[in-house]
């Protein structure tokens, strides 16, 4: 299984430099390191989720409302700066990440303590945090007039010659390493996912460790919500409306499996990284962005026929090997 996961992120990191130098051959410096530099930046919100719902994904769940998570964090944190913009901008990211980790908790508790299934779980949350954002908003926009200058000048700032946004998803891909391959959490969400009935027999509590992946994923919503309106100087009833399909595209195109118990961090950004030049490149080759969507849906279906296959292969090989010994 390791061997695979090395494959898929060395075919990933192919994937994505044929893709660079094919557009490059056709349209000189989108290949310049601060154009990709630039498309890393514009990638690093769908990073940040990616790996949140790579922590739940790993435990043979999904969260379909981390957009809506998103978008109504986004909504709160807007709406306070624009009615008391004294508000320190640290205080409204803690706010942000924390609404997000309270979020995420719901989740986690429905599909917990009532054991409901977790895309019928996040499918409804989705509708309410929508439903949420509208009544926050009243249905107005937030611009960037509204907006404080320090509110909005964060994730912009450069820092070391990178935006700060990018230093961000940075950091957060470092932590994610750390908790996933270093911690007990970590390898309980690989136990959970690959074999429920066999984590509970080694001491892990498969529903809290499932709480807390949607926690994870809740709280680097929250952290997203932040960073998507102060970058974008706008909040607005459909801020990040369908992305969910491009965290789930992101993971399942890194090689993060949908049954549960396999991925790594790095093919989840990897897999984010090929939705983030592809984006860029479909406007520099004059192809509509909308096209996007159909991409994503179409990588999905590839990537989930791959893992699913390659996942087969070694039962066949086990049968073939008895039928040839009886």
């Amino acid at each position: 299984m390791t061997r695979l996961l090395k494959s898929r992120e060395l075919v990933l990191s192919g994937a994505i430099l044929a893709l660079i130098l094919l557009v490059e051959s056709r349209f000189r410096g989108f290949a310049a390191p601060g154009n990709l530099a630039a498309v890393f930046n514009d990638t690093s919100v769908l990073i940040i989720l990616a790996l949140g719902q790579m922590a739940v994904i790993l435990t043979k769940c999904i969260d379909l409302s981390v957009a809506a998570n998103l978008a109504l964090t986004g909504m709160v944190v807007a709406t306070l700066n624009a009615a008391m913009p004294g508000l320190p901008v640290g205080l409204l990211i803690l706010l942000a990440i924390g609404l997000g980790l309270v979020l995420g908790a719901f989740n986690g508790l429905l599909v917990w303590l009532l054991d409901i299934p977790p895309i019928v779980v996040t499918l409804g949350t989705l509708t309410i945090y929508r439903g949420l954002v509208f009544v926050v908003s009243g249905g107005e926009w937030i611009n960037s007039f509204e907006m404080s200058a320090s509110f909005t000048a964060l994730p912009r700032a450069t820092l070391l010659g990178l935006p700060v946004l990018s230093w961000v998803a940075i950091a957060v891909i470092a932590l994610a390493w750390l908790l996933i391959r270093l911690t007990p959490l970590g390898r309980a969400f690989y136990a959970t996912g690959g074999n429920p009935h066999a984590a509970v027999y080694t001491g892990i509590d498969v529903g809290r460790t499932r709480f807390m992946a949607f926690v994870l994923s809740g709280g680097l919503a929250g952290l997203c919500g932040y960073l998507w309106v102060s970058r974008y100087a706008v909040a607005y009833t459909d801020v990040a409306l369908g992305f969910e399909l491009d965290v789930v595209a992101a993971c399942v195109i890194g090689g993060i499996s949908i049954a549960g118990g396999v991925g790594s961090v790095g093919g989840a950004v990897l897999g984010a990284l090929f939705l983030g030049v592809i984006k860029n490149a479909l406007p520099v080759a004059g192809i509509s962005p909308f096209w996007q969507l159909a991409i994503s849906g179409a990588a999905i279906i590839i990537a989930v026929a791959f893992n699913a296959r390659a996942e087969r292969r070694p039962g066949r090989v086990i049968l073939k090997r008895k039928e040839a010994t009886a």
